[in-house]
């Protein structure tokens, strides 16, 4: 869940961008125009960033509290544990990623830029 909150985060403000520093402006123009919600989501920012935060905490709680959990004793299905959880704190951690780079390019560049 946490993984497509702050894949929204990217839509919104990273990608758009990127590609007008990248000097694909007409690019960021047709998917406008192929994909309307994409500019409210950009109008909706905070929102978006807020639900995607939110997303990651409960997520992270709930990895950790799963990760207090042990293990079944039978070895296969210890080790089918071991690599879900491995797999659960891999998708956190691009989902912090993720959320981590929308933030910077929505918030932290444009301060930087009207500096």
């Amino acid at each position: 869940m946490s993984l497509l909150f702050c894949s929204g985060t990217l839509i919104c403000c990273a990608l758009p961008a990127l590609l007008v520093l990248l000097g694909a402006g007409s690019v960021l123009a047709a998917l406008l125009s192929w994909f309307p919600g994409l500019v409210l989501l950009s109008q909706q920012k905070s929102l978006v960033f807020a639900l995607a935060a939110l997303a990651l905490v409960l997520g992270g709680a709930t990895l950790a509290r799963s990760a207090r959990l042990p293990c079944p004793s039978d070895p296969r299905q210890a080790q089918r544990c071991r690599r879900r959880l491995r797999q659960a704190r891999w998708l956190y951690g691009l989902s912090c990623t993720a959320f981590t780079i929308g933030f910077s390019a929505a918030f932290v560049l444009p301060r930087l830029i009207n500096r």
